[in-house]
């Protein structure tokens, strides 16, 4: 980043910030259409409009390896899995009074106070400085890899770490209790005193 004794300002614009104001209206209006619609599919695939005007966002900034993640994991693995839960519990197609939410308000409300304390903390943090959209790529794979292992494994590596914990602890939750019944222990369901269908039959004859 370089300070904003630039030579240029917020009244002469360059046509890489024009673009970014256009992707970002975008990718607004896509965003408040996958939390308005009442059709779950509509949602989801507004979602990848979003999703993928926010890596076009990071193109423009010149954060290439970021933009390409975006793409990857999120437009790639979550919308789509997404997209499968909704084809395997049979989710309706059509419009669903189900997506509707009495919370509306609150959530609004929610929503532009998270926005607007973003935006606060953005501003506050790079208030004098400026991207150098011209100059070297700043976000590519190379410098984001040197920086990454050279400067940030170790958090990195714990990282890894939780998420491998994370990993196991939501397989241990995910398992269902008494699954697998060890010898010798009763089949759940066997009353006691209850006479088997054999001994039964016997008894008959």
């Amino acid at each position: 980043m370089t300070l904003a004794a630039a030579s240029h300002g917020f009244l002469t614009p360059s046509g890489v910030e024009i673009a970014f104001l256009l992707v970002g209206l975008v990718t607004l209006g896509a965003a408040v259409v996958t939390v308005t619609t009442k059709q779950l599919v509509h949602a989801a695939l507004w979602l990848v409009v979003a999703l993928g005007g926010i890596a076009v966002e990071y193109l423009l900034l010149t954060a290439e390896f970021i933009a390409w993640v975006q793409v990857l994991i999120y437009v790639g693995s979550v919308v789509v899995l997404l997209l499968f839960g909704l084809m395997l519990t049979k989710a309706p197609i059509g419009r669903s009074p189900d997506a509707d939410s009495g919370n509306r308000w609150a959530a609004l409300l929610v929503a532009v106070a998270s926005a607007a304390v973003l935006v606060w903390v953005v501003v506050d943090a790079f208030r004098a400085s400026w991207i150098d959209l011209d100059g070297a790529v700043q976000g590519s794979t190379e410098v984001s890899g040197r920086s990454l292992f050279q400067h940030w494994v170790l958090p990195f590596e714990a990282l890894s770490v939780l998420l491998l914990a994370a990993l196991v602890g939501a397989i241990v939750l995910s398992r269902k209790d008494g699954e697998d019944t060890p010898a010798g222990k009763a089949v759940p369901g066997a009353a006691a005193g209850t006479v088997p269908d054999s001994a039964r039959r016997e008894g008959q004859r």
